[in-house]
């Protein structure tokens, strides 16, 4: 259980992620090599974890296979998290109650966003890329 930033501290020791902590409080988490920082935040009742991705396209017809293949990633190949759109940017999120977060939850979290970072991303932005041309 997860009951102060030292807990989540030790956590992510325990789990070898480098990661530093902002002023704000929010833990910037290292997902490897050319990924996005994985921003984690307490904000009780829960921890939220979160990905910036990259720019969401405009909303018209254009971005539809992209956003089609995001809903499709969404409903078959992640267990922990979703993809969505903040503002104009496209996030990975997972929302993890501290009352009840141990280590083994907040590592197959950590997992499922490795494998999106790694497998998932690159697809996402061939979709993007190939809707720009």
């Amino acid at each position: 259980m997860i009951q102060s930033s030292q807990d989540l501290e030790g956590y992510l020791h325990r789990l070898e992620r480098r990661f530093e902590r902002a002023e704000d409080g929010t833990y910037l988490v290292s997902m490897g090599a050319d990924r996005p920082l994985l921003a984690l935040r307490m904000a009780p009742p829960v921890l939220v974890a979160q990905v910036d991705i990259g720019p969401a396209p405009p909303a018209e017809a254009a971005g539809a296979a992209l956003f089609r293949k995001l809903l499709v990633l969404n409903a078959t190949a992640l267990m922990h998290a979703a993809y969505g759109i903040e503002g104009d940017t496209i996030v990975l999120s997972a929302a993890l109650e501290l009352r009840s977060l141990d280590l083994n939850e907040l590592e197959a979290v950590l997992a499922d966003l490795d494998m999106a970072l790694a497998n998932q991303v690159p697809t996402l932005r061939a979709t993007s890329s190939d809707r720009a041309s």
